[in-house]
Order: structure tokens, then sequence, then C-alpha cells
């Protein structure tokens, strides 16, 4: 027989776990993710709500989820085997909106805190007479759990109805999905109408890939049929591998046409039974939650890497990502810098203020036209490299992760940032020169603004500006000149690289805000090692 021991030990290295698949995160849009976010939901789900509380407390009851697709009569399975209308059921679809749980009244504290389920808001109803119309919850977006007792359940079996893992509302598909997880044991309903339907099979696969303790139930069958479609049934079963669960078959009556009655005790008597023994028997009790208990564990080996195999794509599509903005702006620094050496920024209305100074042209105006020709050249870069990474993320899939192309309106424009920064070495630079006309004598002492406006031409202006050197060192000096050109072209080197680094880490931004790393995969794979050595 299948035992459950527990050793601190293990739980520490399965909450280490947890943490890891808690952190794995799955946010570019590449052909997996959708896959992965899912598993890591599940696996979360089957840790927080299952897994963990169970290793903690393996005296707590045993939890019997009974889900299954519209229709197929869970709600009506619950009440009859409790004897009384505790959820809601009917031919309105879906009925069940708000799951409910149902234990033996000296059981209320396992499930009236939040070792089960923490992720659900709990809601205590008093007892209903029999007649009462079962109370409607507000509906405020709070997911919500209905705690109901009932003294006809034996002491250890708690039951929990599910909304339909195929309703039309996401929600409920997504709140059904968690709760089986939830589960010790799997009781999945189906109807001699909709046996074959693919949701149901889909659970049951499972089920038994995950070796979870299960049960299935064939509701609503016709008298007439009910040996031919169980014997289908049974063929399926076997054939899916899980000829082994136990099969209970519940005949097609009154009670059950419209959903709002109890069936007969004789009717869902054998269930019943099978429930009790599994709680009232220590033998298969113990089997039960072992047997669940290890298929969860044991499914980690795959689903473990699996996950990590995810992040490591997100990591490396994230990668390739940086890399077409490292290479773009790469590519563009070296060619801004190239056209600087060049005079590039000498031309157009530049030059010809440069021609036509200083006997047409002040120095103000020759500054404005160079500030003004430095700042087009700037952008220019910023706009072709934004241009080339825009045409590499167009080949990758995962740029389509939302906020990655989109410009914030609301945000400063490149052309504001680097008119601001070039304004900003030219009050620099203009300081500089003050700095150096400051020593000088007063009676011979030229305009800080002309030899700013100089200098900045011999920096920016290559062999078309070779006169504005020599102007500079007719003003200042030969060393004042040379001392000046240098603290300016690193002033100017500063703005290059600070301009274009500034740019390439705003359109990396949003990248890197989507915290992509590398560790997550090792994290994951070494929290399963740890785990294997504990168990």
């Amino acid at each position: 027989m299948v035992t459950l021991e527990v050793r601190p030990q293990l739980l520490d290295a399965l909450s280490a776990l947890r943490d890891c698949v808690a952190a794995a995160r799955f946010p570019l849009p590449l052909a997996g993710a959708p896959r992965a976010r899912a598993n890591r939901d599940e696996l979360l789900a089957q840790l927080d709500d299952y897994l963990v509380p169970r290793l903690r407390e393996p005296e707590a009851p045993l939890l019997a989820v009974i889900g299954g697709s519209t229709g197929a009569g869970k709600s009506t399975l619950v009440n009859s085997l409790v004897g009384r209308r505790v959820s809601e059921a009917g031919v309105l679809r879906p009925t069940t909106r708000t799951p409910v749980l149902v234990c033996h009244p000296e059981d209320h504290h396992w499930f009236s805190g939040m070792r089960v389920l923490p992720q659900l808001t709990r809601v205590w109803m008093p007892h209903q007479e029999p007649g009462d119309d079962l109370p409607v919850l507000a509906d405020h977006g709070e997911r919500v759990l209905r705690i109901e007792t009932a003294d006809t359940l034996p002491r250890g079996l708690a039951l929990l109805d599910a909304p339909d893992v195929d309703s039309l509302v996401a929600d409920n598909r997504v709140l059904a999905a968690e709760l089986i997880c939830a589960a010790d044991i799997w009781v999945m309903v189906t109807t001699a109408a909709r046996y074959a339907d693919a949701v149901p099979w889909h659970l049951l696969r499972t089920a038994k890939e995950q070796k979870a303790t299960l049960v299935t139930v064939l509701d609503r069958v016709p008298h007439q049929v009910v040996s031919e479609v169980s014997r289908q049934y049974a063929a399926l079963l076997a054939k899916a591998g899980l000829g082994e669960a136990p099969r209970f078959t519940v005949p097609e009556l009154p009670e059950s046409a419209w959903g709002g009655g109890l069936l007969p005790a004789t009717a869902v008597a054998p269930l019943r039974t099978w429930l009790t023994y599994q709680v009232q028997d220590p033998g298969a009790r113990q089997g039960a939650m072992a047997r669940t208990a290890h298929g969860v564990l044991d499914s980690l080996k795959a689903r473990m890497p699996e996950l990590a195999s995810a992040t490591a794509a997100q990591y490396a599509a994230a990668a390739r990502l940086t890399m077409a903005v490292d290479g773009a702006y790469d590519s563009e620094h070296a060619r801004a810098k190239g056209r600087l050496q060049a005079g590039a920024v000498l031309s157009g209305d530049a030059l010809k203020r440069w021609r036509a100074y200083p006997l047409d042209c002040t120095a103000e105006e020759l500054l404005d036209a160079l500030v003004e020709s430095l700042s087009a050249l700037l952008l220019c870069s910023v706009t072709a490299a934004d241009e080339r990474v825009d045409n590499a993320w167009r080949r990758e899939p995962a740029s389509g992760a939302p906020g990655l192309t989109d410009r914030d309106p609301t945000l400063e424009s490149a052309e504001h940032r680097v008119g601001l920064a070039v304004r900003r070495w030219r009050r620099v630079l203009e300081e500089y020169a003050e700095d150096e006309v400051r020593d000088l004598d007063k009676s011979v002492a030229p305009d800080p603004t002309v030899v700013a406006a100089l200098v900045a031409t011999a920096l920016l202006g290559g062999r078309r500006a070779r006169s504005a050197g020599e102007g500079l060192a007719e003003r200042i000096g030969a060393h004042g000149a040379l001392r000046l050109r240098d603290k300016g072209g690193r002033l100017l080197t500063d703005l290059i690289d600070k301009t274009l680094r500034t740019e390439r880490e705003r359109r990396l931004a949003p990248l890197e805000a989507l915290d992509v790393h590398p560790e997550p995969q090792a994290e994951l794979i070494a929290a399963l090692s740890v785990l294997q050595k504990e168990r």
C-alpha cells in the first residue's frame, strides 16, 4: 500500500520549489507561453490548495471535488449525497456560480480558515430548513467559497460542488480547474448523452497522468440503455488506461429531470458507501490520500523541466530583442562619431552662418545654428537606430508583448530630449569659455561668446573649420585654445555617449520591466533536484 510519510526537510524543499514556480514569468507572447502560464497556475494551485496543506496536516478531512461538464447534475448529486439542498440546481446554465463546500459540523474548522483555497473568501451560511430558498450572494467581483455543514455526512469527508469545467463563463472554468487541483478525490460527473465529450476526457487524462485518486459517475442514464451505455463508457475508460477507476451509474429519474429535486437514497447509495469507506477505513484513507499526493509529486519530474524550458525560451527571446537594440544603437553610435569627425555638423545653415561670420553673422547666431545642426545629427542617429530595432523586432514574435513597441504620447519626444541635452552641452561649453577668458588681461580679453562659438566650430566642423582653431589660438593663446578644445572635446564625447545611451535605455526599459532573467530556469531545476533528494 502507498503510504504518506512527511519529514520537515521535504516540506522545506517543497516550499522552496513552490516559491520558484510562483516566481516564474512568461510575459513574452511566444508560442508556448499560454501553455506555460496555464501549467504554472495549475501547479501553483495544486501546491497551495492541496499538496502543501495535505502534507502539513495529513489528519485533515478528505476533500472530494465534484466536477464535470455543464448539465451533468453535479449539484443534484451533491444535494442527494448530503440529503438536503445545499447547492443550487436547476435548468439555468451555469447553475453553480459560487462553489459550495459541505462538511460535518465538527470538521468546519478545517475549512473556515485559509488552509486550502486561500484565494477564496469564506462565507458561512446558516442552516436552511427544507423548502427554504438558498440565499443568493451578491457579486462584487470577489471570489467566494460558501461553506455548509451537514451532520448527514461522515466526519472526515468534505464535498465540494465546483462550477462547470466547460462553462461559457471563463472565470468559472478557471475556478473549476483550481478547485479540482485541491482535491484528494476527483469525482468526475458526466451524462449518458455527453460521456464522450472532449473536456471531461481531458480532465480524466490529466487525472491519469497525475495518478490522482479518481472516481467517475455516469449520470442520468435512461433505464433502457443502462447496460449498453455503461459497457461503452467502461470500454472508453479502459482504452484510456482508467479501467481500474471506480465507476458508478446513476439512472435517469423524475427527480433529476429538472435538476431541482433530490435523488432517492438508493440511487446514490453505492457512491456514498464508497466515499464513506475511503474516510472511515484507515488503509483506504491513507491510500487515497497518498496516491493523490504522490501523483502530484511524481508529476513534478515532467512538469518542472517543462516550466524551466519555457522560462529559458522567454529569456532567449528577451536576449534577442536586447541584442537587436544594442546592435542598432552601437552601430548608430559609431556612425554618429564618424560623422562628427568628418565635420558633418558644419553643413546647411550652420555652414552658411560660419561663412558669413563675423561680418554678417554674430557669434550667438553661429552657436544657435551649430546647436540646431548637432541636435539634428543626433536625432537622426536615434531615429535610424529605432527604425533598425523596429525592423529586427518585426521578425520576433516576442516583440508583440504589450508596451514594447507602443510609444507613450505622454512622454517627452526624442527630439525634445536630444535638444535639451545639446543645449545643456552649449551652456557648459560657454562656461568653459568664460573660465578661460577670466584669466586674461581684461583689456585684450575676447568676448566669451565669441570664444565659445569658435571652439564649437572647431570641434564640430572638421577640416572645414581649420581657421576656427587658428582664430581661437589668436584670441586666448595656443595653450588656452588647446586646453579648451580638449575640455570641449571630452564634453562632446560625453554628450554623444550619454544621449545615445539614454535613448537605448528608454527603448529597453519596457523590456526590462517585464523582468525576464536567466535565473528561473536554473532555480526551477535546482529546486526539483533538492526535492527529489529529500523524497
